[in-house]
C-alpha cells in the first residue's frame, strides 16, 4: 500500500528552552533527514539539525521559537513526499509500502496483514496481524525482513516460509 508521504523521523518532545525538539529518525540516519529542508508539506521548515550522540537528532524549525511550542509537536512524524527521495535499489523498500500488504505463506494459507514494520539493530521486524485473530493465543507475530523468512513481496502482497506463520 504505497503511500505519497513517507515518515523520516518522529518528535519525542522539546529540548532545551529555546524551541527545539528531539527526533526519533526513522530513516537511514541524520544525513538523509538532512537531505531536506521542508517537511510535512511546508509547515516545518528545518533550520539546524545536529546529534543527540545517542541515535537521535536534535532540531530546530523556523517556525518553533518556544519551548511551549516545541513540546506541542511531540508524536508528530516529519514527513517528505516520495518524489523527494532517491530511488529505491533491488530488494530495497519503504517500510510504508510494506505496512498494508496481505501475508500469505508459501504453502498458499492466507496469514493476515502486515501492520508495523520495526528495526531493533540487527534487521527489519514486520508485525503481521493474524487475520481472523485466534481464540486463543497471540493475534500478531513478528517475522525477520530475510531471505529465509520473507520469500518475497510485491505491492499487493508478502509472502513468508511458512515455518515461520506458525
Amino acid at each position: 500500500m504505497a503511500t505519497d508521504r513517507i515518515e523520516l523521523a518522529a518528535i519525542t518532545g522539546a529540548h532545551g528552552v529555546a524551541g527545539e525538539v528531539r527526533l526519533k529518525l526513522l530513516g537511514e540516519g541524520m544525513e538523509a533527514l538532512a537531505a531536506h529542508h521542508t517537511f510535512n508539506g511546508g509547515a516545518l521548515t528545518l533550520a539546524k539539525l545536529r546529534s543527540d550522540n545517542k541515535g537521535g537528532a536534535i532540531a530546530r524549525f523556523a517556525e518553533i521559537a518556544t519551548r511551549t511550542e516545541a513540546e506541542r509537536l511531540r508524536g508528530t512524524a516529519l514527513t517528505v513526499p516520495r518524489a523527494a527521495l532517491p530511488p529505491l535499489g533491488e530488494g530495497e523498500y519503504y517500510h510504508a509500502d510494506l505496512i498494508g500488504l496481505a501475508v500469505e505463506t508459501d504453502a498458499g494459507e492466507n496469514v493476515g496483514e502486515v501492520i508495523a514494520v520495526a528495526n531493533f539493530g540487527a534487521t527489519d521486524i514486520v508485525e503481521i496481524r493474524r487475520d481472523p485473530a485466534p481464540d486463543k493465543g497471540p493475534a500478531t507475530f513478528m517475522v525477520p525482513m530475510t531471505e529465509q523468512a520473507v520469500l518475497r513481496w510485491d505491492e499487493t502482497r508478502m509472502v513468508i516460509a511458512a515455518a515461520f506463520a506458525e
